[in-house]
């Protein structure tokens, strides 16, 4: 599996296959260079520092070990294990799974290395009620991962509040102290207040590293290890794309290409970025960077407090679903989109496709073709009529989807995602326009010390019937 990559392949966007007017000339691929190299170095003396601790996340030996050492005290008498967690607490453990086990994961025990997972990332209460209406009466082999750094995450809370309720009503006190592990801070914050109260087995949200960026921490390592993901492969992959990330070579480091990339097409009109993978394993990882994007690189303003309003807008695809609700916009809509493929060349297992009917000779050029073989034909396909529009494209291409290669490409996008800020000139750890919508939420809900709040707002929720139609 180590020998496994991923690699990102850069020509698509070049004046060379789409002309001077929408693609990369040799000399602006030069300035790129020029500029971010010296980046590179900052970006690398920063992590020396100590101020991106994500980056030390594929080398730490505790979490790991904790981690397994708890997977394999509960697994053997958990049949489904619960997520409760929103954004960063939920996307990348979403996609790991979706990655890393078969589709058929949850309904065939045949093809499932541990328990069912589910992950709730919503409130949604039909959802969530009709869950636990099916849980209730496997609540004793049921372990609940609450996440949350501060437990004062409304939505999360209120998960964790019900589903509490329900365990206390249940299967009493030791219920909920043997079926809850909470991932929160290691200190201080309502949940691990909670956890110590009652005595909760505990994995910690590592300080520093923000939710979008914590899924190779114990955030996003339990529920894979709980649900058989070579975690050490995983932290391996991303450990292999360290060394490569870290080359100050701008030509060999596929960070700072990808960072340059983007940056040069955001300044030259191409303000949306479309991820389309080409396989349903790594669909989610697209949601996962959709975050990471958004969250990271949407700013007011500028580390030197100018107002930038600055930020590409990400956006997810699935190839071949989307070619049939997506291209006709792409190709002849507005030429302001970079396309980021992803390409699996060997997906390790493959269908035939059956003979034509004898009436139906039209559909002989498909016939003992593997599904594999038609899949990335559509995927280069797609490319080509795209070139043909002059829109730029990369691919990130996967040997295979693996442990390995997934911890390559969360590593991948997260260095991207730092490169990408220190050329945009804004801090992509920080979210401040997250925590009005997150203030707004308690003043409507009535919580103490937010009255005042809840008065501005309340004239703005208020339906006027004079617009309602």
């Amino acid at each position: 599996m180590a020998d496994a990559q991923i690699r990102l392949y850069y020509k698509n966007v070049t004046s060379e296959i789409i002309g001077s007017e929408h693609g990369i000339t040799p000399g602006q691929l030069k300035a790129l260079a020029e500029k971010t190299s010296p980046l590179i170095r900052l970006v690398n003396v920063e992590r020396k520092a100590g101020k991106t601790p994500y980056r030390d996340l594929p080398y730490g030996k505790q979490t790991p070990k904790q981690v397994k050492d708890l997977a394999a005290e509960l697994k053997d008498n958990c049949e489904n294990l619960v997520v409760l967690g929103i954004g960063g607490s939920a996307l990348g453990n979403i996609a790991l799974q979706t990655a890393l086990n078969p589709y058929m994961h949850n309904l065939d025990s045949t093809q499932r290395p541990g328990p069912r997972l589910f992950v709730f990332d919503n409130i949604d209460p039909g959802q969530l009620a009709s869950f636990l209406d099916w849980v209730s009466d496997k609540l004793d082999k049921t372990i609940f991962n609450v996440i949350s750094k501060s437990g004062q995450t409304a939505e999360t809370a209120s998960q964790f509040l019900i589903v509490r309720q329900l365990l206390l009503d249940k299967l009493g006190t030791d219920g909920l102290k043997n079926q809850v592990v909470a991932t929160t801070d290691a200190k201080q914050g309502t949940l691990r207040r909670i956890a110590d109260d009652v005595g909760l087995r505990c994995l910690e949200v590592p300080e520093g590293v923000g939710g979008r960026f914590s899924v190779l921490s114990a955030v996003g390592l339990f529920s894979a290890a709980m649900c058989g993901v070579d975690i050490n492969l995983l932290l391996c992959g991303a450990a292999d794309m360290d060394n490569k990330v870290s080359d100050e070579d701008f030509y060999q480091n596929p960070a700072a290409i990808n960072a340059a990339v983007n940056y040069h097409f955001y300044n030259h009109g191409k303000k949306i970025a479309v991820m389309m993978p080409y396989s349903y394993a790594i669909k989610d990882l697209a949601d996962w960077y959709r975050q990471l994007w958004a969250e990271s690189l949407g700013k007011a303003q500028d580390i030197a407090g100018n107002e930038v309003h600055i930020g590409p807008t990400p956006v997810k695809a699935l190839g071949t679903t989307d070619q049939h609700s997506q291209v006709q916009l792409y190709r002849e809509g507005p030429n302001d989109k970079l396309f980021t493929f992803l390409q699996v060349n060997d997906f390790q297992t493959n269908l035939t496709i059956g003979p034509a009917p004898d009436c139906a000779p039209e559909l002989r050029f498909l016939a003992g073709v593997d599904l594999s073989i038609l899949l990335n034909s559509e995927k280069k396909a797609t490319e080509y009529a795209l070139l043909q529009s002059k829109r730029p494209c990369l691919t990130v291409l996967f040997d295979a989807v693996n442990a390995y290669t997934v911890g390559q490409f969360i590593y991948l996008y997260e260095v991207t995602t730092s490169l990408a800020g220190a050329l945009f000139g804004i801090d992509p750890y920080d979210q401040p326009a997250v925590e009005l919508g997150k203030e707004s939420t308690f003043a409507l809900m009535g919580k103490s010390g937010y009255e005042a709040l809840a008065r501005q707002i309340e004239p703005l929720s208020e339906l006027d019937q004079d617009f309602l139609v």
